[in-house]
């Protein structure tokens, strides 16, 4: 019994599969088996029927350990499988041990070979999916994104993605394209690397892939953020501020400081309407998480904007609404330059713009949690209006500014000068 491998297409110009074969002469029979893995014919050794760059730390060799690595499960487990049938006197044909193969790695959906339609497969199966809380209109539009990330690195390296090649050299060489090309903080690639993640799990327990190296890729650790939150004072200045020459931007205002006031986000509290309000509580279903039920006291300011609308807030999409928004600070006022630090790859990327540029609906919320931390409101108290379950992640929101800073190190360190 002689077990060796072979190209499907030997004098081919591009990548081509890699077949296991073995001929055992007791039976007189050859089974041939498709690896799923590709070579070019250039970085074939024929000799010893194997890929030619194994030594050395370059992307080639990384791939080619790789791929040896895979294709060395067959000659192993083709030789427990005959052992095994011999041993149990069991009729071996090559049914049988293709049934076995196929069992053993997972054998693939012919459609494997299309990465992208198998993303939209999967994109579609979210879409319609309503039983994971994790399936929101935001997490899908992120998912498309991923997408069109992925096709935007097939351009740039001019190879083409096949589900059963991601390995540790392509996820270096596309770490080093969103880092180098797209600029991604580490946070957003993080994000996108979880994405990724998520949908190749998927695909690999559908059985569009056999390979199972993304799950030891190594996570980015994302960076805190030094993101903005207006004061109390902000937020009244900005409430107060005469709009009524420009209903589009007054609109704008009274549905972001709606947001300062209750804490919600804007998925949320921009779809507020009279039904949800009952005995002085807001009650909505979490549109993010819709595991959560949200209860939130009404105060001064979130009844009386509710009652300038009849409870029929504006409907602004979030994309126009985090355009106008900085329109809205800008005119107030707040224009003071702010420093940003971001972390791309190891370098620390340090830039400065205008207060206003840096607010979007989601600062509403942050504000919202700074306002209630500064004022010594429990946490437990403040996560029941927010509907938060972590206080890591609760905590991430709590942005207090320079002079919150300084006012908390005077008040603790101030010298008695009687």
């Amino acid at each position: 019994m002689r077990s060796t491998f072979n190209l499907k297409e030997p004098k081919k110009n591009e990548e081509t599969l890699i077949l296991f074969s073995s001929y055992f002469k007791d039976e007189g029979k050859k089974f041939v088996y498709s690896t799923g893995e590709m070579i070019s014919p250039l970085e074939w050794d024929f000799v010893n029927r194997q890929p030619n760059k194994l030594t050395g730390r370059n992307s080639i060799a990384e791939k080619h350990r790789s791929i040896k690595k895979q294709i060395d499960r067959y000659p192993n487990f083709f030789t427990e499988i005959i052992n095994r049938y011999k041993n149990s006197n069991d009729e071996i044909t090559i049914d049988n041990i293709r049934a076995e193969f196929d069992k053993k790695f997972k054998k693939t959906k012919s459609k494997s070979n299309d990465f992208f339609g198998v993303y939209d497969i999967f994109l579609e199966m979210k879409k319609n999916d309503r039983t994971e809380d994790s399936n929101s209109a935001s997490t899908i539009k992120r998912y498309e994104y991923n997408k069109t990330l992925l096709e935007m690195y097939q351009t740039y390296s001019k190879s083409t993605l096949h589900l059963n090649r991601i390995d540790k050299p392509f996820y270096n060489s596309y770490i080093t394209f969103c880092i180098n090309v797209k600029k991604h903080s580490n946070n957003t690639l993080s994000r996108n690397l979880g994405l990724l993640k998520t949908f190749l799990n998927w695909a690999f327990e559908n059985n569009y892939t056999y390979k199972t190296d993304f799950k030891s890729f190594k996570n980015i650790k994302k960076q805190i953020t030094n993101e903005v939150a207006l004061t109390i004072e902000q937020v009244i200045e900005i409430f107060e501020y005469d709009f009524s020459k420009n209903p589009r931007l007054e609109k704008v205002r009274d549905l972001f400081v709606f947001g300062c006031f209750t804490g919600m986000r804007y998925s949320n509290y921009s779809k507020v309407k009279k039904r949800d309000v009952y005995r002085g509580f807001i009650n909505v279903i979490d549109i993010k998480d819709n595991s959560k039920s949200l209860s939130i006291p009404l105060n001064d300011y979130s009844s009386y904007i509710l009652e300038k609308y009849d409870y029929k807030l504006p409907e602004i999409t979030n994309q126009k609404f985090n355009e106008y928004i900085k329109e809205v600070i800008q005119i107030v006022g707040l224009t003071d330059e702010v420093k940003k630090t971001i972390k791309i790859g190891q370098e620390i990327v340090e830039s400065t713009s205008p207060f206003y540029e840096r607010v979007s609906s989601h600062t509403a919320r942050r504000s919202f949690i700074t306002i209630m931390k500064n004022k010594k409101i429990p946490d437990k108290v403040i996560m029941g209006f927010t509907g938060h379950k972590s206080l890591e992640v609760f905590n991430q929101y709590y942005k207090p500014n320079v002079d919150e800073k300084i006012d908390f190190m005077q008040s603790v360190f101030r010298m008695n000068k009687s």
